[in-house]
């Protein structure tokens, strides 16, 4: 019996611990999409892609991609420093021939790496610091990938949101939103990595 409430009792120490764990989630290490995200229908993920946040402004980010055009809204109002190395990458052609090195059904597409192409790598500008906002991560929704814990160490790579994932909310920077090209990105070969990544041909800030 003794035996018993031990057994009790180290389950409810190991169970909180488990839980609080699965809520540690982290776009630029291995992760999958939540049980919402899943359940979500593509009626529904496809409604959320095509309607523009009033609140967007700024310029945009155009890929030109192996499957197609992708074209996103910067959301400099809400994370200039962002977006503004997005841009700056983008005319320097850092992001040319780029691969989506990371891209998982349900949950996002992952890019941005023109330093090693497989996600280990950023560029020569340093990190930035966090510029976390109340814009939701739902579908379309573009944002900057980090280091592990760290949140002052996004530097160029960024991830598209296939679907809603709430566990990111407040805890990644959004940069931007897909405004066209979301039937692009559904198409992205996926992996991680793919077996053979789709890339973007070209990055152009601006148009």
């Amino acid at each position: 019996m003794r035996n018993f409430y031990l057994a009790v009792i180290l389950s409810a120490l190991v169970l909180p611990a488990a839980a609080l764990a699965q809520q540690n989630f982290d776009p630029w290490r291995g992760a999958v999409p939540d049980q919402k995200a899943k359940s979500a229908t593509k009626a529904d993920s496809k409604k959320t892609a095509q309607t523009k946040t009033k609140e967007a402004s700024g310029d945009t980010l155009t890929l030109e991609t192996t499957k197609g055009k992708i074209v996103i809204r910067l959301r400099t109002d809400i994370a200039p420093g962002h977006a503004k190395r997005l841009q700056q990458l983008a005319a320097e052609g850092f992001y040319n021939n780029v691969a989506f090195h990371r891209v998982i059904d349900g949950f996002m597409a992952q890019t941005g790496d023109g330093q090693n192409n497989d996600g280990t790598g950023g560029s020569k500008y340093p990190d930035l610091k966090a510029e976390f906002s109340s814009v939701p991560f739902k579908r379309g929704i573009v944002g900057m990938a980090r280091k592990g814990g760290n949140n002052n160490s996004a530097n160029s790579q960024f991830f598209i949101m296939f679907a809603e994932q709430s566990s990111l909310n407040n805890q990644y920077t959004v940069v931007g939103e897909v405004i066209s090209g979301m039937n692009v990105v559904d198409k992205l070969n996926k992996g991680e990595p793919p077996r053979t990544p789709d890339r973007i041909t070209r990055a152009v800030a601006g148009q």
